[in-house]
């Protein structure tokens, strides 16, 4: 049987990328028996007498997968910030690198709008690039009519599946359009009243752009750590990672414990306040999530 990638999936149809062509197929029934519903990229064996009418027979096991958006076998997450409108919001983006972090999926962050900035906002710009960088994020800082950060941009997504995170009106649909012009996608208006964009993607497909796979998705429409663990929040920060060792207590939280290895390179400036801060912030978010039964 042949193998392929489910690229789209639309009202009930499974759009299945093999061999450079795209076969419509459903799913088979034994899926809704054992719950299982095939994801936006899994792969696939399939049946198919011809390009409308094929079957799912069966899906390899995941290496990750989504629920909101709903996506599976991610290699890596392209995470766009907009410099302003919206404002550049580092605690939203500190939320998005945890969640991708938790998935064990590659981030890079691309902070958008560059274009519409003073000299005061580029610098400041700037300086969030270096601590991020400093961190192991790659970071490109871009506007859609410069082609060094598009160029910069296309490098990172070739011979991947990338899923782009990111708020409403981060410019993600007008990234992509300038990448690749053939995708028109569709792009909202700022709504000025909510200072935020309107959702324009209604579904999850994956496109073929710069020999890559990239996911424009409807957004990470929960951002709550709701499988998240206490005891996993430390490592979906690399710098804490990085010092862990110097903690007296093995499973330190980073908080009250005393000698902290993270606590004393936060005192010494090796790790950066603020994202110490938005930590102890997720850390009581988590410990004062309401039970789920």
């Amino acid at each position: 049987m042949p193998s392929g990638k489910i690229i789209k999936a639309l009202s009930g149809f499974y759009y299945v990328l093999h061999d450079g062509e795209i076969y419509q197929c459903r799913g088979r029934g034994n899926f809704r028996k054992k719950k299982v519903s095939p994801l936006v990229g899994d792969i696939v064996e399939f049946k198919a007498e011809n390009h409308d009418e094929g079957y799912i027979l069966s899906i390899e096991n995941r290496k990750n997968e989504f629920v909101r958006p709903p996506i599976a076998n991610v290699d890596q997450a392209m995470i766009v910030t907009s410099a302003i409108h919206p404002e550049f919001n580092a605690l939203l983006l500190d939320r998005f690198l945890v969640l991708v972090e938790e998935k064990r999926i590659e981030p890079f962050i691309v902070i958008s709008k560059m274009d519409q900035l003073d000299d005061h906002q580029t610098h400041l710009m700037e300086s969030y690039k270096q601590l991020y960088e400093k961190i192991g994020y790659p970071v490109v800082l871009s506007a859609v009519d410069d082609t060094e950060s598009m160029d910069q941009i296309q490098s990172h997504l070739a011979n991947r599946t990338t899923v782009i995170a990111g708020q409403s009106g981060v410019g993600k649909s007008s990234l992509l359009n300038s990448i690749d012009p053939r995708l028109s996608i569709d792009t909202d208006e700022i709504s000025v009243s909510l200072g935020r964009g309107k959702h324009t993607t209604r579904h999850v497909e994956l496109y073929e752009i710069s020999n890559g796979l990239v996911a424009d998705t409807p957004g990470f429409s929960s951002l709550e750590f709701g499988e998240l663990e206490l005891e996993q929040l430390p490592e979906c920060f690399p710098e804490f990672v990085a010092v862990q060792n110097e903690c007296k207590f093995r499973g330190c939280l980073h908080h009250k414990e005393p000698k902290c290895g993270v606590k004393a390179a936060v005192e010494a400036n090796e790790i950066a306040d603020n994202r110490y801060q938005h930590y102890l912030q997720f850390l009581d978010e988590i410990q004062n999530r309401k039970p789920r039964y």
